[in-house]
C-alpha cells in the first residue's frame, strides 16, 4: 500500500488523555473529547509550526517551519544540509507543535523526504496558495528560483502516529491514535 493511499484511509481514534484514576485537574468527561477535524484545522491554518527532531548525540532540536496539508498529512520543507534534514536522515521520528485560539496541539510522527515529482508539484502549489511562496520542482527537490543560486529544498511528509490536543481552558485533553 502506498503512503498516499494509507494516509487517505487513516482515521485516528479520539479518546480522553486522562482517566478518572489519573491526576487531576484534567477533565475525564467524554463530552470534552475534541474531534480530529478541529486538530486538522489547527494544523492546516497555522501560519507557522514548530518541528522537534533528535540530534545524533540525543539532544533535542526545535525549529520553526512553514506547514501545509496535502494528501491528508502535514508537509514541511527544509534545506538538505539543515540540522532538521540531517536529524531526520538519521531518525525520522519528529514532533510538530501548533496552537490556535482553541487548541494547543502536539503531533508525533515520522517524516519522509519525498521525491516523487507529481506529489511535489501538489505540495509546491499548497505552499504557493498558503504562503505565496513560489517553488519550482525539478530533480526531486524544490528550488527557489527567485533567489541567487536557486536554493534547494526537500519536501517532507509527516505520517501521524499520535497527537495530543489541549484546550485553552487548561482542563481538557484529547489523544488521537492513528492505526
Amino acid at each position: 500500500m502506498s503512503t498516499h493511499t494509507m494516509a487517505a484511509e487513516t482515521t485516528p481514534t479520539a479518546e480522553l488523555l486522562f482517566s478518572a484514576a489519573d491526576a487531576t485537574p484534567f477533565s475525564t468527561d467524554e463530552a470534552t473529547v475534541r474531534p480530529w477535524a478541529q486538530a486538522r484545522a489547527c494544523l492546516e491554518t497555522a501560519p507557522k509550526a514548530w518541528l522537534s527532531t533528535m540530534r545524533p548525540d540525543g539532544r533535542a532540536h526545535a525549529a520553526p517551519i512553514l506547514l501545509v496539508w496535502v494528501d491528508d498529512t502535514p508537509w514541511f520543507t527544509t534545506r538538505p544540509a539543515s540540522r532538521k534534514a540531517r536529524n531526520l536522515a538519521r531518525n525520522p521520528h519528529c514532533v510538530i507543535t501548533v496552537t490556535d485560539e482553541t487548541l494547543d496541539l502536539s503531533l508525533e510522527g515520522a517524516a519522509t523526504l519525498v521525491r516523487d515529482e507529481a506529489r511535489l508539484l501538489r505540495v509546491a502549489a499548497a505552499f504557493r496558495a498558503k504562503y505565496e511562496w513560489d517553488l519550482a520542482v525539478r530533480d526531486g527537490l524544490a528550488h527557489e528560483d527567485d533567489l541567487p543560486g536557486s536554493p534547494e529544498y526537500g519536501f517532507y511528509q509527516v505520517m501521524p502516529m499520535r497527537a495530543f490536543g489541549y484546550g485553552v481552558d487548561g482542563m481538557t485533553a484529547t489523544r488521537w491514535r492513528f492505526r
